[in-house]
């Protein structure tokens, strides 16, 4: 890992409130179809997002560059995470989403301008904990896929930075007060037992 990508990498630790559970990531090798199937999803949801705020906040033209360039290479990474599953000979198929990202969107505030940047700090949370995510993946899973999440780290830090950039600079102030609540819930979510494995769920609940 190069200076620079530590750096971005360290700044996302720093961020986000608590690492993954051990208890998540020893379940891993049991999960991998649902682990890549929901990761793909991920992905391609985040392509999506970027897309559709790109076509909604169209008075915002620096906005909508970055978000021009984040979505191709969220639609990049769901091909190449798509090419980790035929190798595998893992079929993509239907998963429920998982009540991570939901849960977060509902701490958005419904009126503008909070409504747009509420959502571009959701996506800065998420984007961190995906970059914390591929980190602590890298050290569980086959050697292959772990050189393919380290790969990701750097994309995954800019991301987080770029949302939380164009959050702030569209506030014109510190958003510290917002991130806080949604900082709060995201480590409940990440902590608390889920139903089931997904990419950004806490560890699965006992039987």
């Amino acid at each position: 890992m190069s200076t620079r990508q530590d750096n971005a990498v360290q700044r996302v630790l720093k961020f986000l409130p608590c690492r993954t559970p051990q208890a998540w990531l020893d379940q891993v090798p049991a999960h991998l179809p649902e682990l890549l199937i929901d990761h793909a999803n991920c992905e391609k949801k985040a392509a999506g997002s970027a897309l559709s705020l790109l076509y909604r906040y169209v008075e915002h033209p620096e906005l909508m560059s970055a978000l021009s360039k984040l979505a191709r290479e969220e639609l990049r990474h769901f091909e190449q995470v798509c090419e980790h599953l035929a190798a595998r000979k893992i079929p993509y198929r239907h998963l429920s989403s998982s009540r991570y990202v939901a849960s977060l969107r509902s701490h958005i505030r419904t009126h503008e301008p909070w409504r747009l940047i509420d959502t571009l700090l959701v996506c800065a949370v998420v984007e961190a904990r995906s970059c914390e995510r591929f980190l602590s993946l890298a050290g569980v899973l086959p050697e292959d896929l772990a050189a393919f999440y380290r790969k990701l780290l750097a994309s995954e830090a800019r991301h987080f930075t770029g949302y939380l950039h164009q959050a702030e600079r569209l506030a014109g102030e510190s958003c510290a007060e917002k991130l806080a609540q949604l900082l709060t819930a995201e480590r409940d979510l990440i902590l608390s037992p889920d139903t089931d494995f997904r990419f950004h769920s806490g560890p699965l609940r006992a039987v």
